[in-house]
């Protein structure tokens, strides 16, 4: 429990490694990491988690009021104080990405490395997350999904795991639509482009996708710049979700990049 609501998390490896905190994009669960997992638990303790609503964390209290970028980054670190660890690695995709952001802002002493992936540090508009967030609101989750979620993956994952959209739909379909709703909202009013400046950052690995439709090339060189960072690694034939299109070489990415 965290402020009166159950998060759905896993705690997974050896305590005696360094742990790395996992942050899914919006509409998916903690189950991106998975293929990834095997290579990773060589290395480091890691948690992951569901957002609110999603998977099997539970929705967004009412009477919370809405969602912030803090509140998010709150999660992750008392997920990181439930593992005992003053200190940990974070990687997080899209909304990951942006709670990645928020920690940096806010809590840069506590990261070991970030590495941020299919993110920026303004995503989208204000405007556009507002549409959304009353389709949403009007439509329902199952409806909208089968416009959402195509955009998520490249040609080339769809192409090699036929079921991908399909299942990753029947997935969307059962997120909590207003907690979805308040989390497009958040989206629409973060903007990292000043946090970032007089800060003195751990290491940040940023990475982006060709295939990207969401967040492309673009923001993520917009989120180096952000940070003073290196340019981003720009991998080919990817979308916006490199857990699930090419896990294997994000794991070996994350092993290499936060040794």
């Amino acid at each position: 429990m965290h402020k009166g609501r159950t998060i759905s998390y896993r705690l997974l490896g050896d305590s005696a490694k360094p742990l790395l905190v996992l942050a899914h994009p919006l509409g998916m669960t903690q189950g991106i990491w998975d293929d990834m997992l095997p290579a990773l638990l060589d290395n480091f303790r890691i948690i992951t988690w569901d957002l609110p609503g999603h998977g099997a964390s539970s929705a967004w209290p009412e009477e919370a009021g809405a969602i912030e970028a803090q509140d998010l980054a709150e999660e992750a670190l008392a997920l990181a104080e439930i593992a005992g660890a003053q200190t940990f690695h974070f990687a997080g995709t899209s909304i990951g990405g942006v709670i990645g952001q928020q920690l940096l802002s806010q809590h840069p002493d506590r990261l070991l490395s970030a590495t941020l992936t299919n993110t920026g540090p303004v995503i989208g508009t204000p405007d556009g997350w507002l549409q959304r967030s009353v389709a949403v609101m009007e439509q329902g989750l199952e409806a909208m999904a089968k416009d959402i979620v195509p955009r998520w993956f490249g040609p080339r994952a769809c192409e090699q795991q036929p079921a991908l959209i399909d299942g990753w739909r029947v997935q969307l379909g059962r997120t909590d639509k207003r907690s979805y709703a308040l989390l497009c909202e958040m989206l629409g009013r973060c903007n990292f482009t000043e946090a970032f400046k007089g800060k003195q950052l751990p290491k940040v690995n940023v990475i982006a996708g060709t295939d990207d439709v969401a967040t492309p090339p673009s923001s993520l060189e917009a989120l180096s710049s952000a940070l003073g960072a290196a340019a981003p690694l720009v991998w080919e034939n990817v979308g916006h979700v490199p857990a699930v299109e090419c896990p294997e070489k994000m794991a070996e990415l994350l092993v290499k990049q936060t040794a």
